[in-house]
């Protein structure tokens, strides 16, 4: 089975020998296992890989930070589509909803996240072996348990009962590879052990040259979220809406209502929280780290988003907004659900280039004949103005969770528990003050305030690989699912409720026959 024939670690002739490299990872040659794992570097070696699955990147490799989650997810929900300069079949076919369990992007997802779950097992299993400093030993087992965590959150949102591999074996026989699907809930039960094994652990930050390794505020406030998504649909498993309030309590800071110490704060300018200058600020609290043009570790989403045949700049137009007909506006999208007071709009967006080359402005009327002010909006988050020489690779960071979003999620949970409390108010009311919005009306039903939150986790987290799971744990008033009805809005008619669950790549069910298909595919 392939789940368990990932990338062997066994291939790190790495170049991060210390702490300073854990971005980078160079092969150098093919060593064997006896001659691995021995000293404190072998350790290290063993945890960067890991976190290689993040940000790596190139012409023909995507990682799920790195364009993957754009392509293999982003596309198929309300917000995004594929470009003019997006062929590949497998993305346009996702994007409508028409995929099947042989697209090579649901492939890639799966595969991807198990290689690195491979890597985190093996690092798990080797390090207690390797006899050197006990607190940065600790100190890497709980970042792979943290990594592992995150992965298999992943995995589990988007197919459902996954099998769950929890140790490094080495296989004689093909049948041993074959494991049956795991229960979700004994999946999600894992992810809460490795996170709050994790926390225990994990320092509350870091000095260069380790800044941007997961830390005990990052493992808290993962766990939040997982309470959050496990009380949410499709499991409803509603009490854990009081263990999201508390643990994202653990790691709001003082002026939030919360006892974290760790610093964590909002950003004054919402364009600072993605500039390459300001990353791992005091908003980020874990993001993939991104370097640009260096060793395929840049953000190669800088140029799909950029208009092509601007003179000066390699953009394809591979990513665009999705249009729907809304009213009489047949060029309805995400960008005008922004009221034109939201500064969240101008840095999310751009509506037209300049040529570093000649100076000129670039844009693409929406309509035909162009109507004056109605322009074509550009997703611009992961622009990194250092490189515009050579804008193939940006340096920003995704955020895999920030701040912000953690007061959105102590804001819904504490709503879904209690109603829409001070508290919550007062955390959904931080994020909208700093977009230059009022806050809230007091005085909302619980529902209202369910949907503002909904709305505002939309504008403030597009495009940062968010969406597609609230799609499939938002609910309406009745407590009923709006997976369906939103894309449908949106104008995908053939959502069905079958694809809140991505297929089994059907390559792991001819090579895994414990592996069955999820209903509908």
């Amino acid at each position: 089975m392939k789940i368990l024939s990932y990338i062997l670690i066994l291939i790190i002739g790495l170049s991060f020998s210390s702490c300073k490299k854990f971005l980078e990872e160079e092969p150098a040659s093919v060593i064997s296992e006896d001659q691995f794992y021995k000293t404190q570097d072998d350790a290290l070696n063993a945890v960067n890989a890991v976190y290689f699955f993040l940000n790596s990147g190139g012409s023909s490799v995507q990682t799920p930070y790195n364009t993957l989650f754009n392509t293999g997810m982003n596309m198929a929900g309300d917000d995004e589509d594929p470009g003019p300069g997006a062929t590949n079949p497998d993305v346009r076919s996702l994007s409508v909803l028409a995929h099947s369990s042989t697209n090579l992007r649901i492939y890639e997802i799966w595969q991807q996240h198990y290689a690195a779950i491979k890597r985190a097992n093996v690092a798990l299993a080797k390090i207690p072996n390797i006899d050197f400093d006990s607190s940065l030993k600790n100190r890497l087992l709980a970042e792979a348990k943290f990594l592992r965590a995150l992965y298999y959150f992943n995995l589990v949102r988007l197919y459902g009962d996954v099998p769950l591999v929890l140790s490094y074996e080495t296989y004689i026989d093909a049948n041993d590879y074959a494991i049956a699907r795991t229960p979700s809930t004994a999946v999600y039960a894992q992810i809460e052990k490795d996170l709050k094994e994790a926390a225990e652990v994990l320092p509350d930050r870091y000095a260069a040259p380790d800044i941007g390794r997961a830390t005990a505020g990052a493992a808290k406030a993962l766990l939040a979220k997982v309470y959050l998504t496990e009380a949410s649909l499709p499991l409803k498993l509603e009490d854990n809406y009081a263990n999201a309030v508390l643990t994202a309590e653990e790691v709001l800071s003082a002026q939030d209502g919360g006892t974290g110490n760790y610093g964590y704060d909002l950003f004054e300018n919402y364009a600072e929280v993605f500039l390459p200058d300001f990353k791992n600020g005091k908003e980020h609290i874990f993001s993939a780290q991104f370097k640009s043009n260096s060793l395929n570790q840049g953000n190669n989403e800088n140029p799909r988003a950029i208009l092509s045949g601007v003179p000066g700049l390699r953009g394809n137009y591979a990513h665009m907004v999705r249009y729907y007909k809304e009213g009489s506006d047949n060029f309805f999208s995400i960008y005008k659900l922004y009221k034109p007071s939201d500064k969240r709009r101008s840095v999310t967006f751009v509506t037209s280039f300049i040529s570093p080359t000649n100076g000129r402005q670039y844009a693409l009327p929406l309509n035909n004949p162009a109507v004056p002010g109605d322009s074509t909006p550009f997703f611009h988050k992961w622009w990194d103005p250092n490189s515009t020489a050579v804008p193939s690779e940006s340096a920003a960071n995704v955020p895999i969770i920030r701040y912000a979003e953690l007061l959105l999620i102590h804001a819904e949970a504490e709503n879904e528990q209690n109603g829409p409390t001070l508290k919550a108010y007062q955390s959904i009311n931080r994020v909208r003050r700093r977009a230059g919005l009022p806050d809230l009306t007091p005085g909302l039903t619980k529902d209202q305030f369910r949907d503002s939150v909904y709305l505002d986790r939309r504008l403030e987290l597009v495009y940062e690989y968010q969406r597609w799971f609230d799609l499939i744990r938002e609910k309406d008033a009745s407590g009923n699912s709006v997976f369906v009805k939103s894309l449908h809005k949106v104008g995908k008619t053939n959502a069905a409720e079958k694809h809140q669950l991505y297929p089994i790549p059907q390559s792991e069910i001819d090579n895994n026959h414990l592996l069955t298909q999820n209903p509908g595919f």
